[in-house]
């Protein structure tokens, strides 16, 4: 008589899938579900199911506010999908909009979580200065036509790097547990539009920069560019010769029109950088000194802090575990 094999109760084996995504944030209210629009962990989640068959709950390094976009959101999901982790991305991104990007998918150890491993969060936040701001940038910059002084924010920006209670900054205190974080760096400057925008940016080929190539070889538009003259292609953008806020437009163009601050902490409060952002945004127009940042952050009440600046210049650029 034929053996019988023993019976087995197969339970497929649960998995940790790590995500690593960009979005605009243009068109959603936020990472977080809500009641009143579409947000981005709604729409994986509901990539995921669709994909698998299972509902899964997806957990972000960050909770980014309606508006804010992400160039290196980092996600979690537990699944017992036997997918290969590598093909997620592409399986999943044919279930997402345009605005949604998985840039890598990969195994995660089975404890980690997105949220509560994350070490360190860099924030980037841009404004536009242009005295004529470009209709392209106006989703992903706040527009300020009057000049700021990049360098009196920079110097004021110091005021908050290390260890402190940035209740200041926080909006509707009290969010969370502490409002103590650490800032490890702020660093505020001038850069450059993209140069591909720009009306009169030199088009150099690869070949251009050889020394090897005959001037005569070359044709005419190359003549003047800036890698010839030394100049950077900012300085080259035609139609911004004069400034009703009187900035010297060669100063400008050079240094670049867009004001940037790059900010790293172990952990930031609800709208905490948006209110560093509009706090230094006085200092650049000079209401404000570095006095005044530092009895700012001191006093812990967010009515003597600047405005929350717009979400639209704001990006969610790197996330360490």
């Amino acid at each position: 008589m034929d053996a019988t094999p023993p019976a087995t109760n197969s339970v497929p084996l649960e998995r940790n899938i790590r995500l690593l995504l960009a979005y605009d944030g243009t068109n959603y209210c936020g990472w977080q579900v809500q009641k009143n629009g579409p947000s981005i962990q709604a729409i994986l989640e509901r990539a995921i199911e669709k994909l698998t068959g299972e509902k899964c709950a997806v957990f972000s390094a960050g909770r980014t506010d309606s508006g804010v976009h992400a160039l290196g959101q980092v996600a979690n999901f537990r699944t017992t999908s036997a997918i290969p982790a590598e093909n997620f991305r592409p399986a999943l991104q044919s279930f997402l909009p345009y605005d949604i990007v998985i840039l890598e998918s990969s195994e995660a150890a089975a404890d980690f979580h997105a949220t509560f491993a994350a070490k360190r969060k860099h924030y980037r936040y841009l404004i536009d200065n242009s005295p004529v701001p470009l209709p392209f940038l106006r989703n992903y910059t706040y527009s300020i036509r009057r000049e700021l002084d990049a360098e009196a924010m920079h110097a004021a920006a110091q005021l908050l790097t290390g260890t402190h209670d940035f209740r200041s900054f926080e909006t509707d205190w009290p969010n969370k547990a502490t409002s103590v974080r650490t800032v490890f760096e702020i660093t505020i400057a001038r850069r450059p539009v993209w140069d591909l925008f720009q009306r009169a940016a030199g088009f150099i080929p690869a070949e251009r920069a050889s020394p090897d190539v005959a001037d005569e070889m070359r044709p005419a538009a190359w003549k003047e560019t800036p890698a010839r003259t030394g100049q950077t292609a900012a300085s080259t953008v035609a139609g911004r010769q004069s400034d009703s806020a009187g900035i010297n437009p060669a100063a400008r163009e050079t240094a670049g029109d867009i004001v940037s601050m790059d900010i790293i902490a172990d952990g930031f409060l609800y709208n905490m950088v948006r209110s560093i952002m509009g706090t230094l945004i006085n200092v650049g127009r000079g209401k404000w000194s570095q006095k005044d940042v530092e009895m700012i952050l001191a006093a812990r009440k967010r009515a003597l802090a600047g405005a929350t600046a717009p979400a639209c210049g704001l990006f969610l650029v790197r996330v360490d575990y």
